[in-house]
C-alpha cells in the first residue's frame, strides 16, 4: 500500500488549510512585470469555447475526466480495445497532426492486456499519454508493443556534400509519453530485426520493420517514466531502409527515461542524445557497436550503466554519474484497491540511484480525487484560481486552454497535473501559469504555448526568498513552444525563482518549423528559454533550442545541471543581427552569470544548425561562465550539423572551432573538463 508518512514537512502538513479569501484578489493582480492580467480583465474576456470532438474511445471514455481520456479495463474485449487504440493512432500518428488540436490520455486499469498468442500492439502519436493505473508499474501488464516509428519520410538531400537519400525523420516525434506499466515485448513478426544499425537493405516498412522489436523512436517531450520493459528497446527507427540504389537513414533527437527497469538493451544506435535517470538497465548499444550511444548519452543513478568507452570525442560519448544529488519523481494517477482515483506525490530523495519503487512501496503521499479541482478548456481561469486559492489541487483535462489571465498557484504543496498534454496558451500577453510559493508545488504534464501577444514570461515558479530543501518545487515533463502551432511571442519561457527547486525533463523550444505564418526571425520572437535566479536548483534533462539571445541564463548559486541539449537558432539573418556585444559574435547557449560562485554542469552539448539563413554566422562560445574553482563543467561539447559558420569555441574560448571543415559533419568537439 502507498506510504503516507514519509518526509512530513511543515508544508506537507499544511495541505488542506483554507487561506483568507482576500488572497485571491492579491494573487490575481501580483506581478505586472510577469504579464499577469488584472482580475477585471480575466473576468471580462470570455474563454473561447473549443470545437467539440467526438470521442475516439466511445466504450472507454471517462465520465470523470472527459471524452479524450480513455480508461480501459481487462474485462473489455481486446478487439474493442484494439479498435479504440487504432482509431486514436490513425488521427494522432501522422506528421500532419504535429500541430493539430487533438489531445488524448490513454489509461489501463490494473490487469493484464494481450497475450503471447494475441499481443496488443499499437502506436503512440502526437499529444498522447499512455499510462497504467496501478500503484506500482507491475499492476498493469501489456503483452505486446507500444511503439513510436519515424513518420516523416521522403527523398531529400542529406549530408555534406548533400546526396539524395530516402530519409525518415524521428526528430519531430514530440509530445507523447509512456509510464507506470509493465510491457512484455511480444512481436507478431517472425522475422528478427537487425542486430545493430547496419541492417540489410530492405524496402521501407518491410519485414525487418513491422513490429519486430519495441521501437520508441522519439525526440524531445516524449518521456518513458516508471515503467518495466521486459525486452530491448530501439530508440532509432531502423524501419525505413530504402533500397539498394537509394539507401536511407533516420535521425532521432531524444530523449528521457526515468524511474524505470529495462530488462534488455537500450538500442540507441544513431540517437543524438538521451538521459537515463534513476533506472536499471542491462546494457546499451549505439553507432553500430556495443558502445552505448552517439553524441551525448548520460546515465545518472542507473544500475547496470557500465558503459564504455567514456567520452570519446567521436561516437559513443557516454557520461556515467553513480548517484544523483536530489531527485523527485512526477505525481501520477492510480486507482486504489476499491477502484477509487488517487494521485500519488512521491517524496524527494537524496543521493539516489535506481528506481523510487524498488522496495515494492514508495515514499510519498496519496491525495484522493476530491482534493482536486478538475478543469476543462471551457472552465474560466478565475474559477480555476479560486479553487487553487481555497486549497484545491488541479487536474487539467486534455485540450487547449486559451487563457485571458494566468493560472495562479497561491498555496504551497499544490499539485498541478495535466492529462494528455493539456496545453496552455496566454491570450493577452499574460503569463500562462504563476506559482507563488517556494515550497512543494508540483507542476507536471503540460505544454505551454506562447500566444500572439508578447508575454514577458510564460511560467514563473517561486517568488524568491527561502525554500525548504525537504519540500522542493518540482517542474517535470513540461514543454514550451514559441510558434509552430500558432503565432507566438515571449521574452522568457520559464523563470525559476524557487530555491531548491527541481527541473526534470523540460524542453523550451522556439519553433524552427510549423504552420504557415508562425516561424521567422521577426515572427516567433523569443529572447531566452530558461532563466534560473534561485539558489540550489537542480535540473535533469534540460533542452533549450533556437532562442534569439542567451538561451539559458543561470544566476543562482549552487546550481546542478545533468544533461543539457541545445540547438542554436537556425535563422539569424545576419551576423550583425546576432551579437551579444559589439565584439562578441552570437550568444552563449548557456550563460552562467558572473556573480555565480558554485555551479556544476555534466553532459552538456550545443549544436550548430545555421540552415535557415543565407549569411555566414559564428558564435564565439556555446557556454559562458566565470572562471572560478566552484564553477565546473564535465563533458561539454559542440557539434556542427549544417549551415555556414559555426562555433569559435566551446566554453570561454576553450575548445573548438566547430565548423563544416573542423572537424566536419556531426563530429563532436569535446571539452572533458573546465576549468
Amino acid at each position: 500500500m502507498p506510504s503516507t508518512t514519509t518526509n512530513p514537512s511543515t508544508a506537507n502538513r499544511a495541505r488542506g488549510r483554507v487561506p483568507r479569501l482576500p488572497l485571491l484578489a492579491a494573487v490575481l493582480v501580483v506581478g505586472a512585470g510577469l504579464g499577469v492580467a488584472p482580475v477585471s480583465a480575466a473576468l471580462a474576456i470570455p474563454t473561447p469555447t473549443p470545437t467539440a470532438v467526438p470521442s475516439l474511445c466511445p466504450d472507454a471514455s471517462s465520465a470523470t475526466f472527459g471524452p479524450n481520456v480513455c480508461v480501459f479495463n481487462d474485462t473489455m474485449a481486446q478487439t474493442a480495445i484494439q479498435a479504440d487504440l487504432d482509431a486514436i493512432s490513425t488521427v494522432q500518428v501522422p506528421i500532419t497532426s504535429q500541430f493539430d488540436t487533438g489531445r488524448y490520455a490513454i489509461f489501463f486499469e490494473p490487469g493484464t492486456y494481450g497475450s503471447t498468442s494475441d499481443p496488443l500492439i499499437f502506436q503512440v502519436g502526437y499529444y498522447t499519454e499512455v499510462a497504467g493505473l496501478g500503484y506500482l508499474p507491475s499492476g498493469t501488464t501489456i503483452n505486446g508493443l507500444i511503439e513510436s516509428f519515424a513518420n516523416d519520410c521522403g527523398n531529400r538531400p542529406n549530408g555534406n556534400p548533400p546526396v539524395t537519400q530516402f530519409w525518415c525523420n524521428s526528430t519531430t516525434n514530440f509530445w507523447r509519453s509512456l509510464s507506470n506499466l509493465t510491457l512484455n515485448t511480444v512481436t507478431n513478426d517472425d522475422t528478427p530485426g537487425p542486430p545493430n544499425y547496419a541492417p540489410p537493405v530492405v524496402d521501407p516498412y518491410g519485414p525487418y520493420c513491422t513490429n519486430s522489436e519495441e521501437a520508441w523512436s522519439v525526440s524531445q517531450a516524449a518521456p518513458i517514466r516508471r515503467a518495466i520493459i521486459n525486452g530491448s528497446v530501439v530508440f532509432q527507427d531502423y524501419c525505413a531502409q530504402g533500397s539498394s540504389s537509394n539507401p536511407s537513414r533516420d535521425d532521432a533527437s531524444g530523449g528521457f527515461i526515468a524511474d524505470s527497469v529495462i530488462n534488455g538493451d537500450l538500442d540507441f544506435y544513431g540517437q543524438q542524445q538521451y538521459i537515463t535517470r534513476n533506472s536499471t538497465i542491462e546494457g546499451a548499444n549505439g553507432c553500430g557497436a556495443d558502445n552505448g550511444g552517439l553524441w551525448n548519452m548520460v546515465y545518472a543513478g542507473v544500475t547496470g550503466a557500465t558503459i564504455t568507452p567514456e567520452f570519446s570525442g567521436q561516437c559513443a560519448q557516454n557520461t556515467v554519474q553513480a548517484t544523483n544529488p536530489v531527485t523527485e519523481e512526477s505525481p501520477f494517477l492510480y486507482q486504489d484497491a476499491k477502484g477509487r482515483w488517487q494521485a500519488f506525490v512521491p517524496s524527494v530523495r537524496h543521493n539516489s540511484s535506481g528506481t523510487s519503487w524498488s522496495s515494492g512501496t514508495e515514499a510519498g503521499s496519496s491525495l484522493p480525487l476530491n482534493r482536486f479541482f478538475v478543469a476543462n478548456p471551457t472552465t474560466p481561469v478565475v474559477q480555476i484560481d479560486l479553487a487553487l486559492a481555497l486549497g484545491q489541487n488541479l487536474i487539467l483535462e486534455p485540450g487547449i486552454y486559451n487563457l485571458a489571465g494566468p493560472i495562479v498557484v497561491s498555496r504551497p504543496d499544490t499539485v498541478v497535473l495535466g492529462l494528455g498534454f493539456a496545453t496552455l496558451i496566454p491570450q493577452r500577453g499574460n503569463a500562462a501559469l504563476v506559482a507563488l510559493p517556494n515550497n512543494g508545488v508540483k507542476i507536471s504534464g503540460l505544454i505551454i504555448d506562447a500566444g500572439a501577444a508578447d508575454s514577458p514570461v510564460l511560467l514563473s515558479l517561486g517568488s524568491g526568498g527561502r525554500g525548504a530543501a525537504s519540500d522542493p518545487d518540482l517542474v517535470s515533463d513540461v514543454s514550451f513552444a514559441i510558434g509552430g502551432a500558432q503565432l507566438g511571442k515571449a521574452d522568457v519561457s520559464f523563470l525559476d525563482l524557487a530555491p531548491n527547486s527541481i527541473i526534470d525533463d523540460v524542453w523550451a523550444w522556439r519553433a524552427d518549423h510549423g504552420n504557415p505564418g508562425t516561424v521567422g526571425w521577426t515572427t516567433n520572437t523569443a529572447a531566452t528559454g530558461v532563466v534560473v535566479s534561485a539558489d540550489n536548483v537542480t535540473a535533469y534533462g534540460l533542452a533549450v533550442e533556437h532562442f534569439q539571445k542567451n538561451e539559458v541564463i543561470w544566476s543562482g548559486q549552487g546550481g546542478n545541471v545533468t544533461f543539457f541539449q541545445n540547438e542554436l537558432p537556425y535563422d539569424p539573418p545576419t551576423q550583425s543581427a546576432w551579437m551579444a556585444t559589439r565584439t562578441q559574435n552570437g550568444y552563449p547557449a548557456f550563460d552562467v552569470a558572473p556573480n555565480v560562485k558554485t555551479f556544476t554542469g555534466l553532459g552538456m552539448g550545443s549544436y550548430v544548425v545555421f540552415t535557415q539563413t543565407p549569411a555566414t554566422i559564428y558564435d564565439a562560445e556555446a557556454f559562458e561562465a566565470p572562471k572560478t574553482p566552484g564553477v565546473r563543467f564535465t563533458n561539454t561539447f559542440g557539434v556542427w550539423i549544417g549551415g555556414s559558420g559555426g562555433l569559435t569555441s566551446i566554453i570561454d574560448g576553450v575548445g573548438g572551432p566547430v565548423t563544416s571543415t573542423n572537424p566536419g559533419l556531426i563530429l563532436p568537439v569535446d571539452v572533458a573538463s573546465f576549468p
